[in-house]
């Protein structure tokens, strides 16, 4: 089985994004997006998820960090749909829940060719991580839904630390989008869907 592959380049006036990323990796990771916090969650979500994983960005970084972050996301989301192809033989669905510390994140996923986000945390978080804006962290997931057009829902009942909050949210979505995504054995050449359709 050829490895399943997705590569995008996404430029507008105010980024250039590339992201190529393969599902059956190793958790290989090359990734520069000048948010240092934000390269390391995409670090988290390239390991975690056993997914080879390059993300090359340059932004308009001297505005602030929101268009380098959302275009990034999209193009992840776009490269992962790519990716899964026709999604024949996959498990669909997934979940994982992480504890970091004191802060634990629920993650659960369809990759259903629907996108629909649900996403809770902590209120009151620290509003920024190095030059990470948190209130982005929910951005991220919209935008990458929208474009790999799957279903997630991410739940943090608690959580301290900001930089934990974040990151075991991008971690429990590494191993729930890795369990989605792999071949279900028993399910060899069959479309995990009733409709005939994902």
């Amino acid at each position: 089985m050829s490895p399943r592959v997705g590569r995008v380049e996404r430029t507008t006036k105010e980024t250039s994004v590339l992201v190529e990323i393969n599902l059956d990796g190793s958790g290989k990771v090359d990734v520069a997006t000048g948010v240092g916090f934000y390269d390391h969650m995409l670090d988290q979500l390239g390991r975690h998820g056993l997914f080879d994983l390059t993300v090359k960005t340059e932004g308009d970084l001297h505005i602030d960090t929101h268009h380098t972050i959302e275009d990034t996301a999209l193009a992840l989301g776009a490269a992962f749909k790519q990716a899964l192809g026709d999604k024949v033989g996959i498990y669909r669905f997934g979940n994982c829940t992480v504890p970091l510390d004191e802060s634990l994140a629920q993650v659960t996923v369809d990759l259903s060719g629907r996108p629909y986000l649900v996403h809770t945390e902590p209120e009151n978080m620290a509003p920024m991580i190095g030059t990470y804006d948190t209130t982005m962290t929910r951005h991220i997931f919209e935008s990458f839904v929208a474009q790999a057009q799957i279903a997630l829902h991410i739940h943090v009942p608690y959580g301290r630390n900001a930089h934990h909050i974040v990151e075991c949210q991008f971690k429990a979505l590494a191993r729930a989008l890795r369990y989605a995504s792999e071949h279900d054995p028993r399910a060899a050449g069959i479309l995990p869907s009733t409709k005939g359709a994902l």
